[in-house]
C-alpha cells in the first residue's frame, strides 16, 4: 500500500480525531479512506445515473414483466 501525507490545518485534525474516537477507528487515516471510498462510490453512482439519463428510453414495464423475471429467478434457484 503507498502512502500520502496530508496537511491539516489544527481544527480538521481536532475534527478527523474527534471521529476516530466516536466512530471507532482505528486511525485518522482509516477514517479519511473511508470518506474517499464513499466519495468514489458517490462519484460512480453519478456517472451511472447521467449514464441511464441520456441513453434510449426503455419499454414500459408491468406486472407481467415482473412476473416473467420471478419465474426465471425460480427456476436459477432450483
Amino acid at each position: 500500500m503507498g502512502t500520502t501525507n496530508i496537511s491539516l490545518p489544527d481544527s480538521l485534525k481536532s475534527f478527523v480525531d474527534e471521529q476516530v474516537k466516536q466512530r471507532g477507528y482505528g486511525t485518522g487515516s482509516e477514517y479519511v479512506r473511508e470518506l474517499i471510498h464513499k466519495d468514489a462510490d458517490r462519484l460512480q453512482m453519478r456517472r451511472l445515473l447521467l449514464e441511464g439519463a441520456a441513453s434510449a428510453p426503455a419499454e414500459p414495464v408491468d406486472a407481467s414483466y415482473f412476473s416473467a423475471w420471478r419465474e426465471r429467478v425460480q427456476i436459477a434457484m432450483k
